[in-house]
């Protein structure tokens, strides 16, 4: 990870391990009073789920665009530059632009640090999120996409007040922040819905559709369920991309993905209703989805032999890549090089992801919290035959070219960090 200047290497000075206790909103609001409160700001698209956020988030930004919008669109984490979380008009922020929208948040930190202590200084996560939103303030965006980190109710990012809330598909992850279960963690990305705004729901399962459809209710926030209101007709997949017709009423709109995996139906699905819901025309929707690029998630960064990237960090995830492997990689032997956070329940994403390949190696990426190829190989090892480990991803990928043909596939996954480490390499 990049660390380029003086106002860079103060956020990542803030960097810490995560931890339950600091959550909540308050110094978050402290430091929007402090800044004039960008986080009130007109035509703010706030998106929150377990998985799809990211796709779902870059294909609205990409068809509010191609509609004329002037767009920000805030994600996190990045792959290699911090840069890459903020980005303006589809492109990310210059280091200029980024150094001087850092420095008004460092001295409303410093001045809410002197009249209060140093237990209130913000978060990384918290400085991170008000450095975007003044960045869009700065550049007068009309839209403002916002993803959330980590849940929604006490995610940074929850000061904001959306024109549009999205949700998109509710899993299992993060449980011992968010709460055991799918209901409760349901209610927590629920609780971006705020009164005044819209919300598209996608679908999900029933327990935590309730819960998202009650969240509204008490909001009395009208919501789009995708599910019961969208259909997908005509479905095709060419060389992993899927063409569908999305269809609503009397309203059709034709998708012709960039994005590869069948999950991505679902996440254009839900983008085309939030479009939809924004007053977006079917053209621009169509030319928007077509021509939304998500670096890290299913892209093929390298051939001979090809090298596939994907951050598939959770089950769901591990369930998707699974399937595109299954049906895009039959016939070819398959090297899967996987790392992870210490925090992720490795033993059920590798139940998924090992069967579909013929080797695996198993390594960390840079960050503090990945765990070691050891521990994994531990957690995970009865879920192959042919295990090995390497120390890096450099090392891993390595070994996985000197075993593999042209036709073969080496799939780097498992943690964002190591997959933006990967293609830093890959170049």
């Amino acid at each position: 990870m990049e660390r380029a200047n003086a106002p860079v290497e103060y956020l990542f000075s803030l960097l810490g391990s995560i931890r339950k206790e600091s959550f909540g909103l308050h110094r978050m609001q402290r430091l929007m009073a402090e800044l004039g409160h960008p986080e009130r700001a007109a035509g703010i698209v706030h998106i929150a789920g377990t998985n799809g956020k990211g796709s779902t988030a870059a294909m609205i930004e990409s068809g509010l665009r191609a509609a004329g919008c002037a767009t920000g669109l805030y994600t996190s984490p990045h792959l290699s530059r911090i840069n890459e979380r903020f980005l303006l008009n589809g492109l990310p922020v210059s280091d200029a632009a980024l150094a001087a929208a850092i420095e008004p948040v460092r001295r409303a930190s410093e001045r809410i640090v002197a009249r209060h202590g140093r237990g209130v200084h913000p978060t990384f996560f918290e400085s991170v999120s008000a450095v975007g939103l003044m960045l869009f303030e700065k550049a007068g965006s009309e839209y403002r996409i916002i993803e959330t980190g980590l849940g929604g109710r006490l995610d940074a990012s929850n000061v904001v007040r959306p024109e549009l809330a999205v949700l998109t598909r509710v899993g299992c992850d993060h449980e011992q922040y968010l709460g055991r279960g799918l209901a409760r963690i349901a209610a927590e990305k629920g609780a971006i819905v705020k009164p005044g705004c819209r919300a598209v729901i996608a679908p999900q399962e029933r327990e935590a559709r309730e819960v998202l459809i009650r969240c509204c209710a008490d909001a009395c926030v009208g919501a789009t369920d995708v599910a019961k209101e969208w259909q997908v007709r005509d479905a095709k997949s060419e060389k992993g991309c899927w063409k569908f017709a999305a269809i609503s009423g009397e309203k059709r709109i034709q998708i012709d993905l960039a994005l590869a995996g069948q999950h991505q139906v679902e996440n254009a699905l839900t983008a085309a209703a939030a479009l939809t819901a924004l007053g977006i025309p079917s053209r621009s929707i169509e030319t928007g989805i077509r021509s939304t690029i998500w670096p890290g998630r299913l892209e093929f960064a390298k051939r001979d032999p090809r090298v596939l990237l994907d951050a598939a960090h959770n089950p769901n995830g591990a369930r998707a890549l699974a399937r595109f492997l299954d049906s895009e990689a039959r016939g070819r032997k398959v090297t899967l090089i996987y790392g992870s956070s210490r925090d992720k329940p490795v033993d059920e994403i590798a139940g998924w992801m090992f069967p579909v390949a013929d080797r695996v190696v198993l390594t960390r990426s840079r960050v503090q919290r990945s765990a070691t190829p050891g521990a994994l190989l531990q957690a995970t090892g009865h879920h192959h035959a042919r295990i090995e480990t390497a120390p890096g991803i450099e090392a891993a990928l390595r070994m996985a070219a000197a075993d593999s043909g042209s036709d073969d596939w080496i799939v780097v996954t498992g943690s964002l960090f190591l997959v933006g480490e990967a293609r830093e390499l890959l170049g």
